[in-house]
């Protein structure tokens, strides 16, 4: 049984992270959970459970980390109100594993 789950919100995570530790950090715990965009923009599926759980490691794990002119942002959007191009537009194809 092939079973495909559409999720119709995203989390969009950038950062401005100045020390290279910390960013690499943050970068690789955001791999988890989504796909990077950007050099610093990562796109991840939306689920409350998954935004907690990024809320909270910022809270607990990284904020106590970062410079004073650091900045993160998360925004959660729509997927349908989104309009992506160039190799963007590609994160959207549907992968079938068989």
């Amino acid at each position: 049984t092939i079973q495909c789950i559409t999720m119709s919100k995203i989390i969009i995570v950038a950062y401005d992270i100045t020390s290279n530790k910390t960013r690499t950090r943050f970068s690789k715990f955001l791999e988890k959970y989504g796909v990077r965009v950007q050099f610093s923009v990562y796109e991840i599926e939306n689920s409350q459970r998954i935004l907690d759980i990024v809320n909270t490691a910022i809270d607990s794990r990284f904020k106590k980390q970062f410079d004073s002119g650091d900045s993160v942002y998360i925004f959660t959007s729509e997927k349908s109100s989104i309009k992506k191009y160039g190799s963007a537009s590609l994160l959207d194809n549907d992968l079938i594993f068989i």
